[in-house]
């Protein structure tokens, strides 16, 4: 890294409350080094480690917009400690941070990496199940009409696309029928290469490349996953609402229910959030995050959310080919009702409504994505965490069975 860039991230991480002298001498070494000309999938892990507590301080990869919060923080009392052993867990996934949830208060707080309580780390596609809450938001709001509205209504310049008879609610269940390659291995994947691609003149930088993919099956009738659609839900709630995200979960939700430190949204070059991606946050606030899930999305004592939203949106509306498991509104969902905000590299928030039970946590896999052995010991810790919860309270029909899962 020129020596000029490696000052402006001295600054930025300054002027962030990141001081540059609170990172070890390792970590300022591989941020001065990252390869400014190649993907994040494609970093090593170590270099991963550094980077994902420091996002949005990196000029070169994207700028970012602050997420406000507010002068009141929503309190998480300690409660009493889960027993349960996480640190072969922890080490095993590559947790940076977990809080565990359970009543409302703190049952559960550690941290790994080096990093802390204080530190912000990024979300990756935790962020899709935040976004879709915006929709919901919208709605309430009178600034989305329906769900079963064309998205071309409010983007304009799809019109004429394969998503022009795409409805809200098949982008929200990634069920659009467009052709996606979400691939996190193959450098020629849609994942891999729309957020850098040269967008047509006055055309959001997702629109224009989303507008030229072709169509595979009828809409309504595939299930794909595709980041794509989640930064496209982004542009709508955008157009929808004449705010920026940031600025909308802020009012709605950061600052609103009472999050302990100010986040930040990388934004993609045509200055929009990157909507399927990349909110940097403490650990703590995305478990707060749950919290605001499991009860309601009530702040002030009101919902910001349709009567009903919540339970569709966390439901499974589309099957993923795996047993016991779905998806509804950018949400995952188990078939015991409980639901998870995932992203690549670990990074997680579960929520298991009847137990009042929230797992938040950020890390960094040696890979993107591997549900076939680093995710499934996830679940399996889900479940692990859902037995103890029903140990300690005492199993009863009101907890949910056995977890599932």
């Amino acid at each position: 890294m020129k020596k000029w860039l490696l000052a402006i991230v001295v600054v930025i991480l300054l002027a962030m409350g990141i001081g540059w002298a609170s990172l070890d001498r390792d970590t300022r070494n591989l941020l001065a080094h990252l390869p400014t000309n190649a993907d994040v999938l494609f970093w090593s892990t170590d270099q991963r480690d550094a980077a994902f507590r420091a996002m949005d301080a990196l000029p070169f990869l994207a700028a970012a917009r602050v997420i406000e919060a507010g002068d009141n923080v929503a309190p998480l009392p300690q409660g009493q400690p889960l027993e349960i052993a996480v640190d072969d867990y922890m080490r095993d996934q590559r947790v940076a941070g977990m809080v565990i949830i359970h009543d409302d208060k703190i049952v559960l707080e550690k941290y790994g990496l080096d990093f802390s309580a204080h530190g912000r780390w990024t979300s990756f596609s935790v962020a899709k199940s935040l976004t879709s809450t915006l929709v919901g938001a919208a709605i309430k709001d009178g600034a989305i009409k329906s769900i079963d509205d064309k998205v071309s209504d409010y983007i304009p310049d799809l019109a004429g696309s394969a998503y022009d008879d795409v409805t809200i609610e098949q982008l929200l269940t990634m069920t659009s029928g467009v052709k996606w390659n979400e691939d996190y291995a193959d450098p020629d994947s849609d994942v891999a290469r729309f957020n850098a691609h040269t967008p047509d003149a006055g055309v959001d930088v997702t629109v224009s490349y989303m507008r030229k993919l072709p169509r595979e099956a009828p809409a309504g009738e595939k299930w794909v996953y595709k980041t794509g659609e989640t930064n496209l839900i982004g542009v709508l709630v955008s157009a929808a609402t004449q705010k920026p995200l940031s600025d909308y979960l802020s009012e709605k939700v950061w600052a609103n229910y009472g999050m302990e430190h100010d986040a930040s949204w990388l934004l993609g070059p045509t200055d929009h959030e990157i909507s399927g991606c990349c909110i940097q946050a403490s650990t703590r606030d995305f478990a707060r995050f749950g919290q605001f899930m499991a009860n309601g999305a009530k702040a002030n004592g009101q919902s910001i959310l349709p009567e009903g939203w919540i339970a569709k949106a966390t439901a499974k509306q589309v099957g993923i080919g795996r047993a016991g498991k779905g998806y509804g509104y950018q949400w995952w969902t188990f078939d015991d009702g409980s639901y998870a905000a995932q992203g690549i590299f670990g990074q997680g928030i579960f929520i298991d409504p009847a137990r009042r039970l929230v797992i938040a946590s950020n890390g960094n896999w040696p890979i993107a994505a591997d549900e076939d052995t680093v995710g499934k010991h996830r679940d399996a810790f889900y479940r692990k965490v859902q037995t103890a919860i029903d140990q300690s309270v005492g199993a009863s029909p009101a907890y949910g069975g056995d977890g599932g899962g």
